[in-house]
C-alpha cells in the first residue's frame, strides 16, 4: 500500500499545485453560496 501511495504521489507531483488551487476555489465558492441567503 505504501508503495502505491508513493508511486501515485510521484506521478501527480506535476498537477499537485493545480489540484490545490482547484480545491481552494471550490471551497470558496461553497462558502459564498452558503452565505448568499443571509445577504438577501
Amino acid at each position: 500500500m505504501m508503495t502505491q501511495l508513493k508511486t501515485t504521489f510521484r506521478r501527480s507531483q506535476n498537477t499537485l499545485l493545480q489540484d490545490a488551487a482547484g480545491l481552494t476555489a471550490v471551497l470558496i465558492i461553497m462558502a459564498v453560496a452558503l452565505h448568499l441567503p443571509a445577504l438577501a
